[in-house]
C-alpha cells in the first residue's frame, strides 16, 4: 500500500488489506477484497459507491458486527494502536460505543421500539461511562440538547414511534455520541430524509466533529453530501477501493472511469431535459467476480489488459491514487461522449418545449380531511387537514413536480387525484370529466387513463407473482386485450419499452435489482396505456447511476407517448432536470408555483428559499448559505392561524399571524401565497 504523506500523524483508524466474506454452502463469497484506508482525528473520509459495492459490510466488519454468515479471512484493523481483529469479544464491547460508534442507515429499525429514548441513551452511558440515576439523566438531557432536540425532558420519556424521521435520526446520533467515541461511522445518515432535515443533520455532525475532534467514516452514495462533508474521498466498487483523493482534487480532477461515470450520471442544468450518462450493466455478483479489473465489463475505455489483469495502485498526485490500467482517458473518446450527450439533450428537450397543450388534468380546491376520533363512542373531535385547498392543472406531455417536506400532503394529493382516497371537497377533472361525481362503474373507463408509480417497487410488487402476471393483472382488471396470445405479446412489448427482455416476464421481483424493479413498476403502469402517470418518489432510494437510467426512461416515454407526469419528490436536482413546472407544498397547501426557471432560479416564498438553500451541491463554489428553519413542521391536525408558515419564517409580520395570504400573480405562470408580495 502507498503511504499517504498528507495524513495527520494522529491516525485513529488504520485498515490494511481487509477481506470480508460470507459463507454460502461450503464456499466463501468475498464481499470486501483487500481494502486499505486510514482515518485521522478530526477528518472525514467518505466511502462512496453504488449499492452492493461492500461499503456497509466494511463498516460492520470494522466493528465486528457482521451477521452469522460473515467472516473476516484476513487483513488488519488497528484503532488507536489496538488490533481490533485480535481482541476478545469482552474487550471489543468496550470499543463499540466507547471508542468507535456507528449511526445506522435506518433509525426506525435501529432504535428499540419498546424502550424510551432516555432508556436507550442511558444504556450507553451506564456501559461506557458508569453513569446511572440522576447523573445519567442530566447527561442524556445534555446530549439531546446537543443534537438540537427541543423540550428534551419530555422527549426522554417518549418512544421512537412518537418522533419524526429527523428526530429519530438525531436520537440515533445522541446514542452514538453518548460514549464519547473518538471515531464515528455514519452509514447513509441522511438517506430518504427531506433536504431541510438532511442539511440540519449534516450541520450537526460537522459541529459535533469540530467540538470533539472526532474522526468520521461517512458511507454514502450522495455526491452532494460528500462535497459538504468530506476531507478525503475513497470510491469503492465491487469490494475494492478504486480511487482515493483529497476533497478538492476529487471534485476537480477525478481520474477513474467509474468515478467519472458517477459524476456524469448526476442531473445537470446544462443537460436539462436531455439524456444523462448511465453505467451499463450492474455491479458483478459475489459469485462471479471477474479476474481482471472489476469495472471492465461496464467501462467504455476497457482494453484487453483490463479483462486479464487486476490493476495495481498507482499514485498520480500527492494523496491521489487509483487502480486503473489507463494512464489518462482518451481525449477523442471523451469529446465524442460529451458531444453525444449534448446531441441527446437537444433532441429530447425539443420534444418537451413550451408549446401550449390541451389541459389533461384539472384540480380545483381539493381537500382531504381525516377525522380524529376519540372515546368509547369514537366521536369526531377534530380533523387532520392533510390536503387543504389544492388547485393545479397539467397538460399532455408536461411534467409538474410537487415538492415539499414529508407530511405536507404530496402523496395524499396523488392518491386523491386517482380516487384511491376519497376527497372531502373540491373537484378533479380528467379529460374533461369530473371523477368524484362518477360511480365506480362509470369511473372504470378512466382508470386506464391514470396510473401511479409507487416509491418502493419492492413493497408494491407482489412477491408471489411473476413479472408477467403483475403486468397482466392490470390489463385483465381493466379488460384490456383479453386474448391470451395478444396479452403475452403486449406484456413482451411493454417490457421491451422499459428496457427489459421479454424473458423477464417469467421471473419474480426478488430476482431483479432495485433499478430493474422500478422499471417493472413503470411497465405495469404503462401496460394499460395511460395518459397521466403519478410518480411518487420513484428515484428516492436509488443510486445515481440507476436514477439516471430511470430519468432517461421517463423522459423518452414522455417524448414518445405524450405522457403527463405529476412527479412527487423532494429531490430538486431531479426536478430541475425533468420537470417543466413546479408546485411547492407546505402543510396541505401550495405556496408557490411556476416554471422550473421561475421557482428554482428566482424563488419568492421564504419556504421555497429555505428548501433550495438546503440542497447540497457538488459544485464547491455554488453552495448557498443554509437557511435554518426554526422549530418543526406543525401538525396538520392543528395548523397555526394565519399563514401556516409564519412560526418558522424570519420575515413574518403581524398580517402573517392574522390571515392566510391570497394568491399573488408575479407573472402569467408564476404565483405565490405570501403577504410579502401582496
Amino acid at each position: 500500500m502507498i503511504e499517504e504523506t498528507s495524513l495527520s500523524d494522529q491516525k485513529l483508524l488504520e485498515v490494511a488489506n481487509l477481506r470480508i466474506a460470507f459463507a454460502s454452502g461450503r464456499s466463501l463469497l468475498a464481499a470486501v477484497d483487500g481494502v486499505d484506508f486510514q482515518v485521522a482525528a478530526g477528518e472525514t473520509l467518505a466511502l462512496l459507491g453504488e449499492s452492493g459495492c461492500g461499503k456497509s459490510a466494511t463498516a460492520l466488519g470494522l466493528l465486528r458486527l457482521l451477521p452469522a454468515a460473515g467472516r473476516i479471512p484476513g487483513g488488519a484493523v488497528r484503532f488507536a494502536g489496538r488490533d481490533l481483529l485480535a481482541l476478545p469479544e469482552a474487550e471489543m464491547r468496550g470499543v463499540r460505543g466507547g471508542g468507535m460508534a456507528m449511526i445506522f442507515q435506518e433509525p426506525a429499525t435501529s432504535l428499540n421500539p419498546v424502550l424510551t429514548v432516555g432508556h436507550q441513551i442511558g444504556e450507553v452511558l451506564e456501559r461506557h461511562l458508569a453513569l446511572a440515576g440522576q447523573p445519567a439523566r442530566e447527561r442524556s438531557l445534555e446530549l439531546l440538547s446537543a443534537v438540537g432536540i427541543a423540550d428534551a425532558p419530555r422527549r426522554l420519556g417518549e418512544y421512537p414511534f412518537q418522533l419524526s424521521g429527523g428526530m429519530k435520526q438525531r436520537v440515533m446520533i445522541a446514542v452514538a455520541l453518548a460514549g464519547n467515541p473518538r471515531l464515528l461511522i455514519a452509514d447513509e445518515p441522511t438517506t430518504a430524509l427531506d433536504v431541510t432535515i438532511q442539511a440540519q443533520i449534516l450541520e450537526l455532525l460537522r459541529r459535533l466533529q469540530a467540538e470533539r475532534a472526532m474522526g468520521m467514516l461517512l458511507i454514502t452514495h450522495d455526491l452532494g453530501v460528500v462535497a459538504q462533508m468530506a476531507t478525503r474521498v475513497a470510491v469503492m466498487y465491487a469490494g475494492q477501493i478504486v480511487e482515493e483523493a483529497p476533497h478538492a482534487v476529487f471534485f476537480s480532477a477525478a481520474r477513474h472511469p467509474y468515478t467519472q461515470k458517477l459524476f456524469a450520471a448526476l442531473p445537470d442544468l446544462e443537460r436539462r431535459g436531455g439524456r444523462l450518462d448511465t453505467i451499463p450493466g450492474q455491479v458483478p455478483p459475489l459469485s462471479a467476480m471477474p479476474a481482471g479489473c472489476r469495472f471492465a465489463s461496464r467501462c467504455q475505455y476497457a482494453w484487453e489488459l483490463c479483462r486479464q489483469q487486476a490493476p495495481e495502485w498507482r499514485q498520480v498526485a500527492l494523496g491521489h491514487r487509483l487502480r486503473c490500467h489507463l494512464d489518462a482517458l482518451p481525449d477523442a473518446v471523451a469529446r465524442t461522449s460529451t458531444a453525444t450527450s449534448a446531441g441527446s439533450s437537444e433532441a429530447l428537450s425539443s420534444g418537451g418545449g413550451d408549446v401550449v397543450s390541451p389541459v389533461l388534468l384539472s384540480v380545483d380546491e381539493l381537500r382531504v380531511h381525516f377525522p380524529i376520533r376519540r372515546g368509547i363512542l369514537q366521536r369526531t373531535v377534530g380533523q387532520v387537514r392533510a390536503v387543504d385547498g389544492v388547485s393545479l392543472e397539467l397538460a399532455r406531455g408536461r411534467t409538474l413536480a410537487l415538492v415539499g417536506e414529508s407530511g405536507c400532503g404530496k402523496t395524499t394529493v396523488g392518491k386523491a387525484i386517482l380516487q384511491l382516497i376519497a376527497a372531502s371537497s373540491g373537484s378533479v377533472h380528467l379529460l374533461g370529466q369530473e371523477l368524484g361525481s362518477l360511480t365506480r362503474k362509470g369511473r372504470r373507463p378512466l382508470r386506464r387513463r391514470m396510473q401511479m408509480i409507487f416509491q418502493d417497487p419492492f413493497a408494491s410488487l407482489n412477491p408471489r407473482m411473476s413479472v408477467g402476471e403483475i403486468i397482466g393483472e392490470g390489463m385483465g382488471a381493466l379488460r384490456i386485450d383479453m386474448q391470451r396470445q395478444g396479452r403475452g405479446a403486449a406484456i413482451a412489448a411493454v417490457l421491451e419499452q422499459v428496457g427489459l427482455e421479454a424473458a423477464a416476464a417469467s421471473r419474480y421481483p426478488h430476482e431483479f435489482s432495485g433499478g430493474q424493479r422500478q422499471r417493472i413498476a413503470i411497465a405495469r403502469a404503462l401496460a394499460v396505456q395511460p395518459d397521466l402517470v403519478i410518480c411518487d418518489e420513484p428515484t428516492s432510494a436509488l443510486d445515481v447511476s440507476v436514477q439516471a437510467q430511470i430519468l432517461n426512461l421517463l423522459a423518452t416515454l414522455q417524448a414518445d407517448l405524450g405522457l403527463a407526469y405529476l412527479f412527487i419528490t423532494h429531490n430538486f436536482a431531479v426536478v430541475d432536470h425533468l420537470a417543466h413546472e413546479v408546485a411547492v407544498m407546505y402543510l396541505g397547501r401550495i405556496v408557490e408555483r411556476g416554471t422550473v426557471d421561475e421557482v428554482l432560479r428566482s424563488p419568492q416564498h421564504p419556504y421555497t428559499r429555505a428548501l433550495l438553500s438546503a440542497v447540497p451541491s457538488t459544485r464547491l463554489d455554488a453552495q448557498p448559505a443554509f437557511i435554518r428553519l426554526p422549530g418543526e413542521t406543525p401538525s396538520p391536525a392543528n395548523p397555526p392561524s394565519g399563514c401556516h408558515f409564519h412560526p418558522r419564517c424570519r420575515q413574518a409580520t403581524a398580517a402573517c399571524r392574522e390571515r392566510y395570504p391570497e394568491t399573488t400573480a408575479l407573472s402569467s405562470t408564476h404565483t405565490v401565497r405570501c403577504h410579502l408580495h401582496a
